[in-house]
């Protein structure tokens, strides 16, 4: 309070009264500062989307079963991208419930820089989150969700099948549509998506950024079904191809004849999948917080400014739009996956160095910690019969998760916070966006 008027003092518009620059290795304190400051919102986010999640999924299995069956496939289907949205959703809004505690945002709002609304930055960030998810295929999940929630919903159902021999449907919601009806379902998303990309380009009207990401992941997701339809009935006319052939003779002679193939390939293989973990999806995540935060730019050009390959991307940008996919199909998607990630890490380490390694370290720790969390009130709570957890499992599993998931978003808000307020307090622009 400020002397006698009973008129609350504003907040410090930055890190410190005499505006030093954070400390990269106070990450773990900021990042718990503002999830306690910001618990409530938090927690009532990721509660409500558990919700829509758990009613969008009881949905899927429930209208996959009766007549016209093609139909509910298609209604399954819808649901499937319901629930992704919904996690965008949600996503978006426990980050966009910390801009209020950071520090950066109180620097801009001191600037005269008005609050972005809630729904202006979620239509804003969900063509850009689509293009993220679908890259690192985050959708996996859902989709195992999905199948999951059929199998026990229906369980007794899939038994009885078992029992008399007879074919079950169960778990089938994602992959009995007819492939036919996914590549005309395919075209139709295919054009919605087109329109309202170019309806966000031109700045026209509200929410078509979210009917982007809408049709994005239709799209996806019914070329996924179209593409699995196919797959068995081309697999052995694939495999006696002679370029194939070829190519599997050329690749057992090189792990035979090149010194250390297998010794590399294996280490690949062993140190890989840790690495996507530890450090690129992160970095993921991290550049979708930026993109809720407004200082974010997915431009190659951003990548590469002040450098000799500027030139390059000039002429691939002044380039066909057939010469750009092509591109894109040859590097395997590489400025859909990896360019976000680039401009992410560059702002990390913008911010200091050790800042990339403290988000690393803090994110794999959170999740390694909570697996041993959940594992050790398992024993602690304990129960004689196993099937009691089958109630008490969801409910210790959505304590964890709510754990995991609050600090997870409070980590990425802290670790683009410091960044943010270490470029600007050196006078350096964050992004180029």
């Amino acid at each position: 309070m400020s002397g006698s008027t009973g008129v609350m003092a504003p907040p410090e518009p930055g890190p410190t009264p005499a505006q030093r620059l954070p400390s990269p290795y106070s990450l773990p304190l900021h990042a718990l500062r503002l999830a306690g400051r910001c618990a409530l919102p938090l927690i009532l986010w990721f509660a409500a989307g558990e919700l829509v999640r758990f009613v969008l999924l009881y949905g899927a299995t429930e209208v996959a079963y009766g007549d016209h069956r093609q139909v509910r496939l298609v209604a399954v289907m819808t649901l499937l991208t319901l629930i992704v949205l919904a996690a965008m959703t949600v996503v978006t809004g426990m980050l966009h419930s910390l801009r209020g505690a950071l520090w950066e945002m109180r620097a801009r709002a001191g600037e005269g820089v008005a609050e972005e609304p809630f729904f202006r930055t979620l239509d804003r960030v969900a063509p850009a989150f689509a293009v993220l998810y679908l890259a690192w295929g985050f959708q996996v999940e859902d989709a195992r969700d999905v199948f999951q929630m059929d199998l026990f919903h229906h369980f007794f159902d899939l038994t009885d099948a078992a029992w008399f021999g007879e074919e079950s449907v169960v778990g089938r919601g994602l992959v009995d549509l007819d492939w036919r009806v996914s590549l005309g379902t395919m075209v139709v998303m295919f054009g919605l998506k087109t329109l309202f990309a170019k309806f966000v380009q031109k700045g026209k009207g509200s929410f078509y950024g979210f009917l982007a990401a809408f049709s994005e992941f239709a799209f996806v997701f019914y070329g996924l079904n179209a593409t699995v339809a196919f797959a068995d009935a081309r697999a052995e006319w694939v495999e006696h191809r002679r370029v194939v052939a070829g190519a599997e003779g050329a690749l057992a002679e090189a792990q035979k004849s090149v010194p250390g193939w297998e010794a590399v390939t294996g280490w690949l293989g062993e140190y890989w999948p840790l690495f996507l973990d530890a450090v690129a999806v992160p970095l993921a995540w991290l550049a979708v917080a930026m993109l809720v935060f407004g200082a974010f730019s997915d431009e190659t050009r951003a990548l590469v400014k002040g450098t000799r390959l500027e030139k390059g991307v000039d002429r691939l940008e002044s380039s066909h739009d057939l010469t750009r996919r092509s591109f894109d199909e040859l590097t395997g998607g590489f400025r859909d996956r990896w360019v976000p990630l680039f401009n992410a890490l560059r702002t990390v380490v913008r911010g200091g160095a050790p800042l990339f390694g403290m988000m690393c370290l803090c994110f794999v720790g959170l999740s390694v910690a909570l697996a041993h969390a959940d594992r050790g009130m398992r024993l602690l709570v304990g129960a004689r019969d196993e099937w009691v957890w089958v109630y008490q499992g969801p409910a210790l599993t959505f304590v964890c998760q709510l754990v995991l998931n609050v600090l997870t978003m409070a980590l990425l808000a802290a670790t683009y916070d410091i960044a943010a307020t270490r470029s600007r307090l050196r006078g350096e622009p964050l992004s180029d966006a």
